[in-house]
């Protein structure tokens, strides 16, 4: 059995990751692997593939500005990786997150089915069904066809035309009839959406949560020379991560809700740190220190190591890595509900309460300040053992072997 995957990048955030964690294990297994990405630096690495420029991909966003269509276009990275396709000969193609402007999606699915090739698909957001935006939040347009839409820069970076009817009828005519296709969904929430979408819904669709390192990186680890450069004593440490820190009140992360947080709270013994992109701009209270982004994982699990809490505030989350990142070296979470977090989360170890209701989630936070002391051994074996990316690429490997007998879906044990 050979395996190709496809993804935007490799071994670079949680999608990367993924991918390389699939491969590897894959690899360690005795199956062939092909992996091909399409943005971010050439990687020397065999059956690795970098198929689209970085100037075709700026093309390619350009022009889907212009047009109001995002997944079309990469005429010559398509080309590519079809012909990677007719070269490799594999059994399974593998499509993880193909939105970065490498690739026409219509072209790709279109192929796949068209010659019968076998294909899973992980949802990893909500594009392939939605057709246009990775988050739908409210809207509900994407279950009857789209147009006139209500976040229409968010969710196609368009300038000037509302092309999104459009798109969502060129998705729903790629998936019409394309029957060698599992559907995986990295959480139970958006696997729901999924079975509910007029283009997957008549697909096999599974769950199969997303893995981490819990073995060599994401565990407890020593923090006394973190406690020392930031001088943390006895004060109880409160942990924020994200891809995207931000006072704004319309960002979907919700950093405003943090310096809220932060503000109530000034005269407690309680600091916060700030795992993201770094804003100097910002005006953050004395209790906030911002770190910025942080690329190495294993100082990252210091931080949550160091957290007595982790607290997630985003409006929208298809998983949530710092959820399970968070736990996994032994700190409980608390946070807004956002769809993925809180069905991925251990239930005995995390409160989520409405998203917005700060007064609900303050209280949470002031319960489980104090908790971690007497879980983080039991949390954290727990932890281990849900998100390992052995696990995880276990579940895959299971699912490629079952590919023959078709199952009823559900969630992969």
């Amino acid at each position: 059995m050979k395996v190709l995957q496809v993804n935007c990048v490799y071994k670079k955030g949680s999608t990367g990751s993924i991918v390389f964690s699939i491969h590897s294990g894959l690899k360690q297994n005795g199956y062939g692997s092909v992996v091909c990405y399409g943005r971010g630096s050439d990687v020397s690495e065999k059956d690795v593939y970098k198929i689209s420029s970085e100037i075709e991909a700026k093309i390619h966003a350009l022009y889907a500005r212009i047009s109001g269509i995002q997944y079309s276009s990469s005429f010559f990275a398509t080309n590519r990786f079809i012909n990677i396709i007719k070269k490799e000969k594999p059994d399974i193609v593998h499509l993880h997150c193909i939105n970065g402007y490498f690739v026409n999606i219509y072209r790709i699915l279109d192929y796949l089915k068209m010659h019968n090739i076998y294909t899973v698909l992980t949802l990893h957001a909500e594009f392939m069904y939605t057709g246009n935006c990775g988050h739908s939040y409210d809207c509900e347009k994407w279950l009857t066809g789209c147009g006139n839409c209500p976040q229409l820069w968010k969710a196609t970076k368009s300038i000037f035309l509302d092309r999104t009817s459009y798109a969502w009828q060129k998705m729903a005519e790629a998936f019409n009839g394309f029957n060698n296709l599992s559907v995986v969904s990295v959480s139970s929430w958006l696997s729901e959406r999924a079975k509910k979408s007029p283009m997957l819904k008549d697909k096999e669709n599974i769950v199969i949560e997303n893995g981490i390192d819990t073995e060599d990186v994401f565990h407890s680890t020593n923090v006394s020379k973190l406690r020392k450069k930031y001088n943390i004593k006895d004060e109880k440490v409160i942990l924020h991560v994200t891809a995207s820190f931000s006072d704004k009140p319309d960002n979907a992360k919700g950093g405003h809700f943090i310096i809220k947080l932060a503000k109530r709270l000034i005269n407690e013994n309680i600091k916060f740190f700030v795992i993201g992109s770094y804003n100097k701009s910002i005006d953050l209270p004395e209790n906030i220190i911002n770190v910025g982004r942080i690329d190495d994982r294993s100082e990252l699990a210091d931080f949550y190591s160091i957290a007595d809490l982790t607290v997630i505030t985003s409006k929208r989350e298809t998983f949530s890595l710092p959820c399970a990142e968070s736990m996994a070296c032994g700190t409980p979470v608390v946070g807004f509900k956002a769809g993925g977090p809180e069905t991925i989360a251990l239930k005995n170890f995390s409160e989520f309460v409405e998203y917005g209701d700060l007064k609900k989630l303050l209280k949470a936070i002031l319960d489980w300040i104090n908790k971690k002391r007497n879980m983080a051994i039991e949390l954290e074996t727990a932890a281990g053992n849900r998100y390992s990316n052995t696990v995880m690429a276990s579940k895959y490997l299971g699912l490629y072997n079952s590919i023959k007998y078709p199952h009823n879906g559900g969630v992969i044990d």
